[in-house]
Parts: C-alpha cells; sequence; structure tokens
C-alpha cells in the first residue's frame, strides 16, 4: 500500500547553515534507519524498521511518499539498474516504490529463528556489505556478509549482538563495522581477494552507543549515536572530531546527498523511550538535514546479474 503524505517542508540547501541540524519530517518514526540517496531521483529513502515502512522524502519540495511492507525492513539500496534493493527481517527482496511491490530473491540465516538483518552499505564496486543480530539483542549471533555475484553470501566476521555500520571508506581499502551491544566501532582491511584482515579497534564510544556509519569524500567517519543526541565524527587516523549535536536522542544513521553531496540527512527513532521523555524531546523520530563543507561519497549502485 502506497501513501503520499504532504507532511514534510522542502530544505533549501542555500539558505541553510552550516553543522545545523533542522527537523524535516517530524513523522515519529519508531524505528528510523538507513538513509540513502538516490541521485537519478534526487531524493532520501530510509526506512521505519518497526513500523514495516519504506519512506522518501524530496528535499527540493518536500514531497513524501510511504510503502507499506509486509515484513520489517533493515535497509533500502538503489539498484544500478533502477528500482531498490531492500533487506527485511528475513531475507534480499527487490523492490518497486511506484507501484508497491516487493518481490524476495533469497533468504538469510533462515536456519535461525533469532537473527535478523540490519544495517547495510553498497561500496563504489556495487558490492554490498550487510550484517545480521540477534532480534532479542542478547546474544552473539549475528555475522557481517558480502552478496556476492553470484548471489551468494560470503561470511566475513561473527559473533555480532547487534551489528551496525558497514562502510567502506573511500579508496576501498578499509571496512569499518560496529558492534553496538560493545560500543565498538571496528576497521578491517579489505585484502585484494575481497575478503578481510582480522579486525581492530577502531573507536569505542562510551556515551551511548554507535549505531549507524557514513564517510565523506575525505575519509571522516560518521556515527549515529543511539541514546547520545549527536552524531560522532573520526579521522581516518581515529582521532576524534568535533560531534555535530542532533536534538533528538536516539540517533541513528546519516547520508550525504543533495547537488552537491554537502547536504546530510539524519533518522532518528522514538523506540525505547517513555511517553514522558517523547514530550520532552518531541523530535525523537524525526528527519532531519543540514549542511557540511565537505562532501560525501557518491552512493554505490547495487549490481545484481541478470
Amino acid at each position: 500500500m502506497i501513501h503520499s503524505i504532504p507532511s514534510a517542508r522542502p530544505f533549501v540547501a542555500t539558505h541553510a547553515p552550516l553543522n545545523e541540524a533542522v527537523s524535516v519530517w517530524n513523522l515519529h518514526a519508531k524505528l528510523g534507519e538507513g538513509p540513502v540517496w538516490s541521485e537519478a531521483e534526487q531524493a532520501f529513502y530510509f526506512v521505519d524498521i518497526l513500523s514495516r515502512t519504506l519512506h522518501r522524502y524530496s528535499p527540493s519540495d518536500g514531497k513524501t511518499l510511504t510503502l507499506h511492507v509486509p515484513r520489517r525492513p533493515t535497509f533500502i539500496v538503489p539498484k544500478q539498474d533502477g528500482g531498490l534493493l531492500c533487506g527485511m527481517e528475513d531475507g534480499l527482496y527487490l523492490c518497486d516504490p511506484s507501484v508497491g511491490e516487493v518481490v524476495p530473491i533469497m533468504p538469510v540465516e533462515q536456519d535461525n529463528a533469532r537473527t535478523r538483518l540490519n544495517d547495510a552499505h553498497v561500496d563504489g564496486a556495487g558490492r554490498l556489505w550487510f550484517g545480521t543480530m540477534d532480534d532479542g539483542e542478547e546474544l552473539p549471533l549475528g555475522s557481517l556478509y558480502t552478496l556476492e555475484d553470484d548471489l551468494s553470501l560470503r561470511q566475513h566476521h561473527t559473533g555480532y549482538t547487534i551489528s551496525n555500520g558497514p562502510a567502506v571508506s573511500p579508496d576501498c581499502q578499509t571496512l569499518y563495522h560496529c558492534e553496538s551491544a560493545l560500543g565498538l566501532i571496528y576497521a578491517f582491511d579489505i585484502l585484494p581477494d575481497g575478503t578481510l584482515a582480522p579486525p581492530r579497534i577502531f573507536a569505542e564510544i562510551e556515551e551511548g552507543a554507535p549505531d549507524g556509519l557514513t564517510i565523506d569524500s575525505a575519509g571522516t567517519l560518521w556515527v549515529g549515536i543511539w541514546g547520545g543526541h549527536r552524531l560522532e565524527r573520526f579521522a581516518p587516523d581515529g582521532t576524534r572530531l568535533a560531534p555535530v549535536p542532533i536534538p533528538a536522542s536516539n540517533v541513528t544513521k546519516a547520508a550525504f546527498g543533495g547537488d552537491d553531496l554537502r547536504t546530510v540527512f539524519v533518522t532518528t527513532a522514538c523506540k525505547g523511550l517513555s511517553v514522558a521523555e517523547r514530550e520532552d524531546e518531541p523530535l525523537n523520530g524525526a528527519v532531519f538535514c543540514f549542511r557540511v563543507e565537505t562532501p560525501g561519497m557518491p552512493q554505490g549502485l547495487m549490481m545484481l546479474p541478470a
């Protein structure tokens, strides 16, 4: 079912100050996640996992579209030949938002009823990286995968309670991935054969937990901080840079977009907050935008075999 809801407002990039987040769509998302920029449509897509919805927001005119899906969606990425690839709790799906259709491609970890898919990233080579996690957020049952050219899955790293990220550096030499349950961000060297070297701890988050990751063209890692009211930023050498405050507690992930890739789009969540906390911070679950000096990386386009 498709809904068009004129409840958002445009984001005028030319009038926006740097690093000052403004709410553009207060849809009170239960678990807003997975923001991604579609260059072809000049629009942002994201998911609300717990509401089982996919959302599209056009910054130029504020128009929105909401698609209800049968399972919990966890990420959404553009495909090279048009359309979208969507991760849902139990596997990978093709999605055509223009007609409201989702078609299964392959199940993931169907033999484990406790796990579900979570965050994902398409690198510059069109390769999909994604993680799984324990749906109960208690046991280290999740793994990090890539979807290979023959539609097989390659498992790279295991033992995640809440996997998050992932993101690949501009030179495609380093992959970053989170274990949110431990507050850790790992870095992996990407080897020539596409496998990963053993992980090293890149950063540790103490106030809040690391959620989704994205990287700008200078290699700076941007980290959504769950329970932290901010986006953390780290230089490629691990130096902590000044964070960007967000007027919502549960900051889940950022994405770069716009004509010049200098508009940052941020998702947040209401999950886990009391009624009083929601009243005190009414922008939890809203979508935010702000401008930056350094552009992001062009969004990788998922390539699937014919």
